[in-house]
């Protein structure tokens, strides 16, 4: 009979092995999750998102309604013009009112008009096509008093602007070329998306321009280029979104199977469509105050319910060692190979336990634990939450219309669209390094949890 000590002597050499790479993994993980920690500020302070409302109320007198966040319009759009008293007096302002949006006037936007005019207007611009070639832009100006509003919470500056193009048309419609320059040179990461919602002479529609890459518009395109450009817009904000990435990852490493990977992603699909789609449309109204700490909280619940699932699984792992004795090799003609395991040793007699009922029932292994239904729950609770966060993204909430409807699920498919290109990247990845250190999982669900709480109380504290 083989000796019992030598045996779990030779056999603990390798999870040893795997314990220490597991913890070189999660020190760079850590690593990361300090880099990452700052990313949300790095995203709310540079990828932004101007609003403009177009309409002609006169032949060839263009108007353009934009809202532009308070605090952009103070940092880059005064540090651009070289008025520092805007952003120091802009400061003084929100900290003098509590932090409360709701009780900002636009006074120091009046005393500096002379800056807020001098950077948008040259950087907003209409001008008219003539044979597929934009003019020189119209001449332009402030039409009404600034305004201060509110977009989910966050304080905008409402300019009224027109572009006096009439001397330029003839009496038939033209089509107009829109174009912006406002807030460049974003990157890292980053990035100024202009949501434009136009109704003129020349046409109706919804479309999305980026100041890097994408600055201008023809009132006149068509559909299905419009419609393209909310499909990369969908892309980019998911994946240049690092909270929705980490939540997405957090389902990754939780998942031993594809099955397990597709219900959840499914069910994340579903409840942010939903939810998405209601508020886009203006039936739900969520704070971004309340919206981003809840997304940030999100991030470290289904990181630390995954943690609990491997702790789960170590302990039932350690309680089948000491009832089989410490063997486990008889089982090994019906362990299967592809099976991802969770845990060392352990594990694979776990998962050879759970091979035999599959063999012997396969209707038992196509079936749904009690964990499996609660984890899909869970997913689509907080997916609800994602939802009106994605919608915020595009921060329309004008009445219905088919073109808008059209924008908004383009918008979505290009979630999706790059939801399943991480998912087909980083989770075969991921089973392939989980096999050689089964531990993997639970240290990066642990940095991934780490990093949400920290999310969680800096928006937290941001909001309060």
């Amino acid at each position: 009979m083989r000796p019992r000590g030598r045996g779990r002597t030779a056999t603990s050499r390798r999870p040893a092995a795997r314990t220490a790479l597991a913890g070189a993994l999660a020190l760079a993980g850590a690593v990361v999750s300090v880099m990452l920690s700052a990313a949300p500020a790095a995203a709310h302070s540079y990828s932004a998102t101007v609003y403009a409302d177009v309409s002609e109320p006169e032949r060839g007198v263009v108007r353009s309604v934009l809202d532009i966040e308070y605090v952009l319009l103070a940092t880059d759009g005064a540090r651009a013009m070289g008025d520092a008293a805007f952003e120091q007096e802009a400061y003084a302002d929100v900290q003098a009112e509590g932090r409360d949006p709701a009780k900002l006037t636009p006074a120091v936007l009046e005393d500096h008009s002379d800056t807020v005019e001098g950077y948008v207007l040259p950087r907003f611009s209409v001008a008219v096509v003539d044979d597929g070639k934009a003019g020189e832009p119209c001449p332009n100006e402030i039409v009404a008093p600034f305004e201060i509003v509110l977009r989910d919470g966050v304080p905008h500056a409402r300019l009224v602007i027109e572009a006096d193009c009439s001397s330029m048309v003839d009496p038939m419609p033209v089509p107009y070329e829109i174009s912006t320059a406002l807030f460049p040179g974003t990157a890292p990461g980053g990035m100024t998306t202009t949501i434009v919602d136009y109704d003129v002479r020349s046409g109706a529609g919804v479309a999305s321009l980026d100041t890097d890459t994408n600055p201008t518009m023809v009132t006149t395109t068509d559909w299905g280029s419009r419609m393209g450009e909310f499909l990369v817009l969908g892309a980019e904000h998911l994946l240049l979104g690092p909270d929705h990435l980490l939540f997405l990852l957090a389902l990754i490493v939780g998942s031993r199977r594809l099955r397990d990977i597709v219900l959840a992603a499914t069910a994340f699909t579903v409840a942010h469509s939903l939810t998405f789609i209601l508020a886009a449309l203006g039936f739900v109204s969520i704070p971004a105050g309340v919206v981003e700490p809840a997304i940030a909280l999100s991030i470290a619940v289904v990181a630390l319910w995954e943690m609990r699932r491997f702790r789960s699984a170590r302990r039932a792992d350690a309680q089948t060692i000491r009832a089989d004795g410490g063997r486990g090799s008889d089982a090994a003609d019906v362990d299967d190979p592809g099976t991802p395991l969770v845990g060392g040793t352990a594990t694979a007699v776990r998962e050879r336990a759970q091979t035999r009922t599959a063999v012997a029932s396969p209707r038992a292994s196509a079936s749904f634990s009690r964990g499996d239904l609660v984890r899909i729950a869970v997913v689509f609770a907080f997916g609800l939450m994602h939802g009106v966060g994605f919608a915020g993204a595009l921060g329309i909430d004008e009445p219905f219309s088919w073109d808008l409807l059209g924008a908004l699920l383009v918008f979505n498919a290009g979630i999706e669209l790059a939801q399943l290109l991480v998912i087909a990247l980083v989770f075969p990845l991921f089973v392939v390094a989980r096999r050689r250190v089964p531990s993997l999982g639970f240290w990066i669900a642990g940095v991934v949890a780490a990093v949400g709480l920290f999310w969680f109380v800096e928006r937290l504290v941001g909001a309060g």
